[in-house]
């Protein structure tokens, strides 16, 4: 019998969204993700699986009617963070600043390049990556 330790392969984020075209440009076009499954209803993309690198996140537009209407109430991704360990956090950090996203200014704690940025609905991502420089340092352009 196999155990649950060794039963267990990933875990996949899956948000509610507000608006599925706004996050695909934000997560495929700024973020560098690729669509790797998908669900169609009636002509329109509900629900899709998205990767980058080894990291996977699901997405699925709310309902606006009918019988499986249900956004809820308040901002969609208050208190959700999703930590993405990295090889190269900078990296991360040049690259999705270079297609337009806002993200925070790199800085170091718990031993962790840190970048975070927040998606259209408010999830925070933080992308995150192994450093030997000193806790509280600030990226200044010069690192890595």
């Amino acid at each position: 019998m196999m155990s649950v330790e060794t039963n267990v392969k990933q875990a996949v984020p899956f948000f509610g969204v507000s608006d599925m075209e706004e996050s695909l440009r934000y997560y495929v076009d700024g973020l560098g993700f690729r669509m790797t499954d998908k669900w169609m209803h009636e002509g329109n993309l509900r629900w899709c699986q998205l990767e980058l690198g080894e990291a996977a996140l699901m997405l699925q537009e709310f309902w606006r009617e009918g019988p499986h209407e249900g956004r809820p109430e308040g901002k969609l991704g208050q208190g959700v963070s999703i930590c993405f360990i990295c090889e190269d956090a900078l990296a991360i950090y040049r690259e999705v600043t270079s297609r337009g996203i806002d993200a925070q200014r790199p800085f170091v704690g718990n031993r962790m390049w840190v970048t975070s940025l927040t998606d259209p609905d408010g999830y925070r991502l933080d992308f995150e990556s192994p450093t030997e420089a000193p806790e509280e340092t600030v990226y200044s352009g010069e690192e890595g």
